[in-house]
């Protein structure tokens, strides 16, 4: 009888079951999707792991028909990062990469179709300057980790005399060669675990609230039901059966929802992040967790809101005043959620692993109590409030009626911002164990570029010079001077600095400089290690040298060399050894030396870090300038922290349309008053005035009450991962400023329908 009331009851039925129907189908398209994210995960990982060609090997693997040379020529264009490699396959049965047919021929690339698109495109034009390779196809599906990924394979030649078994190696298949488990971080663990109790419990709450739409048109129809006589526990049971349709509408809307989501997430990139969608395939097991956990809670939430309500055959008691809510109740599920989390206070990730189900139960305590006090903060306080404009007591006399109501609208918004905020303090708290300083002077030199074998110093210096939006140039060579020929133990050695004197400055306090000069560094890091190599008369042999040490490169350190002391060069290091200007090279110590360019870049400039790789590219395909930063963050860490962003993204889509949802079906309700008030002469602007306050009122009670939880959430978590507490305001006013920017969209949103409903016809009834 209860589905029949679902769907039979004419316009006004299915109006109400297609509301309930589509509020259950988000909350159901964001389950499955959460079902589908290991599964996603793992089938990145997998290909990630199956196109791996690095080896690292300390031998080089001998040429044979079965190998392949290739060349790690990764880069960043715009802030994305371009995957590409250059291979010389060297016979018949060298290795194809996964996604590829054949391999591309010498000054060909086959790329990714997102790669295709951009270089398509006006945005791609200074990429295609650094990739002058014809494009002659794409890159299969099997062979890229996302469907937005930037990737190529290049054709080259000559690769086999620059193996160096990492940037350049050669290999006979694909895949990791040697495959290491990780070990589990407990903090780590401890946040992947919040983090999807966190973006979970919104949609469990949003669930609950949409199969209770319609409550009160459907509480009249309860009383009819009674009238014709049918006792309370019969009713209930029917009021249950058209939950259940609804929520199993719902759950085919959902999965719906979750197919086209499905086709339509390959067009985006998340954070970096893109899926193809034969990823998101959920786990046949969670989806019939979903399949009947759904049904289930609508039918146990709406009985359970039924016990509260006493349906008589002459009305429902629940339109009088109602009784005052209890708080001491309401209390036990926060202070159970502490009283979990408390035990594991100062582990941290010296003590083991924490206890992942006080971890999720204490966690998930915290977050219910704030649908179990909300209600309570809202009566409490709308009960108190009084006089006002008539737009204020047209809300607050609506509040007063139906607090519940409002309540259910912000509860899932609330909890969603009191995970937010307690996420937020745990990343803020534990950050800087996942962060550690570079040691480089970014005001000094922000790019770095190790000039190619074979190219001069002085070329490639003038070459970055004149391009656009670099400053200024610091060009220093660097090597090594041994205290015996190479080929001798033990081996003793000094760094050798080459450069001229206004480079030579950025490294040592010089007494005075001209070209010709030669300095011995004094108080450097390591000095004590390497002082005998300083004394004049000493001979010095570089790596080029020959084993008797009679060739030409051996230097001799000249007397009365004179001293300096080092400063903090542009990496951070004190440097020790000596410091020599080019007139005072010998010839055969060139080929000893490395060539490395310190840039100082006008980042006001547009593209001005593209010019640059544009530049180090024309010198060698292979040289890929470094981008200094002054931190580095854990790979790890950053991974949950980019998947909390993604999910993030997710749960505040769901929280804005199913607040949507719920805003158009209490405007659905209230059709006939709104009618009415406009018949009676009431303004619009008050109508459309009070209808904000309804919600401004709750949504500003809930965030105060999310802001107090999360904090309390999050100095606990903090507490647990042996960190000090503190309380992060900016993030705690960004998070809930982000809650109130969802319900300011929402409410101007429903405004149109608002004003479609504020009309006379509104009165016509059947």
């Amino acid at each position: 009888m209860g589905t029949r009331f679902a769907f039979a009851g004419g316009r006004e039925g299915w109006v109400r079951a297609l509301l309930t129907a589509v509020g259950v189908g988000l909350g159901v398209a964001l389950l499955l999707l959460t079902t589908a994210l290991p599964n996603a995960l793992a089938e990145r990982s997998r290909r990630e792991e199956a196109r791996l060609d690095y080896t690292y090997a300390q031998e080089v693997m001998p040429e044979a028909e079965d190998t392949l040379v290739i060349a790690d020529i990764d880069t960043t264009y715009l802030d994305r990062d371009v995957r590409g490699r250059l291979t010389e396959p060297e016979g018949a049965e060298a290795p194809l990469p996964p996604g590829l047919r054949e391999f591309p021929a010498v000054g060909e690339m086959v790329v990714s179709p997102a790669l295709e698109e951009l270089l398509e495109s006006d945005r791609g034009a200074l990429l295609r300057e650094r990739l002058p390779y014809e494009v002659v196809g794409t890159i299969g599906e099997q062979g890229l980790i996302g469907s937005q990924e930037l990737a190529y394979y290049a054709g080259a030649e000559g690769l086999e005399k620059r193996i160096d078994g990492s940037t350049v190696a050669r290999i006979d298949e694909f895949g990791d060669p040697y495959p290491t488990e990780e070990e589990t971080d407990p903090v780590l663990v401890l946040l992947v675990l919040v983090v999807f109790v966190v973006l979970l419990m919104p949609v469990a709450v949003f669930i609950a609230a949409a199969v209770r739409f319609g409550g009160e048109r459907r509480d009249r129809r309860l009383a009819a039901l009674r009238l014709v006589g049918s006792d309370s526990r019969a009713t209930r049971r029917i009021a249950a059966g058209e939950a259940l349709a609804g929520a199993l509408l719902g759950l085919v809307l959902g999965t719906g929802f979750f197919l086209a989501g499905r086709e339509v997430a390959a067009s985006f990139e998340v954070f970096g992040v893109s899926v193809f969608p034969s990823y998101l395939n959920p786990s046949p097991l969670l989806a019939l967790l979903v399949a009947v956990a759904v049904p289930t809670a609508a039918v146990l939430v709406t009985l359970l809101a039924l016990r509260s309500v006493v349906i008589e055959p002459l009305g429902v008691v629940r339109t009088a005043r109602p009784a005052r809510r209890r708080l001491w109740w309401r209390l036990l599920l926060p202070l159970a959620g502490v009283g979990m989390l408390t035990p594991m206070t100062g582990q941290g990730r010296e003590n083991g692993d924490f206890n992942q189900y006080l971890v999720v139960g204490g966690v998930v305590c915290l977050l219910v109590g704030v649908t179990a006090l909300l209600p309570w903060i809202v009566e409490t306080a709308v009960a108190r409030l009084g006089s006002g404009s008539l737009s204020w007591q047209l809300a607050v006399r609506r509040l007063q009626l139906s607090s519940g109501a409002a309540a259910r609208m912000v509860n899932g918004i609330a909890v969603a911002v009191a995970g937010a905020i307690a996420l937020q303090m745990l990343f803020a708290g534990v950050e800087s164990d996942y962060t550690k300083a570079t040691g480089y002077d970014t005001t000094r030199a922000q790019m770095q570029i190790r000039v190619p074998d074979g190219v001069e110093l002085s070329a490639a210096a003038a070459k970055l010079e004149g391009t656009e939006g670099v400053r200024r140039v610091h060009a220093l060579s660097q090597g090594y001077l041994y205290g015996a020929p190479p080929q001798e133990e033990p081996q003793q050695g000094v760094p050798l600095t080459v450069g001229d004197c206004a480079t030579l400055r950025e490294v040592a306090k010089l007494p005075d400089c001209r070209d010709g000069d030669v300095f011995a560094l004094r108080g450097g890091d390591y000095d004590a290690e390497t002082a005998a190599l300083n004394e004049p008369g000493r001979k010095l042999y570089p790596e080029t040298s020959d084993p008797g040490g009679s060739g030409a490169a051996v230097w001799t350190v000249p007397q009365g060399v004179r001293q300096a002391d080092p400063v903090e060069d542009p990496t951070g290091e004190r440097r020790n050894g000596f410091l020599m200007t080019p007139g005072a090279m010998p010839e055969g110590l060139a080929e000893a030396v490395t060539g490395e360019l310190y840039l100082a870049v006008d980042d006001s400039a547009p593209y001005a870090h593209e010019h640059v790789r544009n530049a180090a590219a024309a010198l060698d395909p292979m040289t890929q300038p470094l981008v200094w930063s002054s931190t580095q963050r854990s790979e790890r860490y950053e991974s949950i922290r980019t998947g909390l962003f993604v999910g993030a993204a997710a749960v505040l889509a769901l929280i804005g349309a199913s607040l949507l949802v719920s805003q158009l079906e209490q405007l659905r309700e209230r059709r006939k008053l709104l009618s009415a008030l406009v018949a009676f002469g009431t303004r619009r602007r008050t109508l459309s005035l009070s209808v904000l306050w309804q919600t401004a009122i709750p949504i500003g009670l809930g965030l105060l009450l999310a802001s107090a939880v999360g904090v309390t959430l999050g100095a606990v978590l903090l507490r647990m991962t042996a960190t000090s507490v503190r309380v992060d305001w900016p993030s705690v006013l960004r998070m809930t400023g982000i809650g109130a920017g969802v319900v300011v969209v929402v409410t101007l949103l429903s405004l149109p329908p608002l004003l479609r409903m504020m009309r006379p016809d509104g009165l016509r009834t059947e």
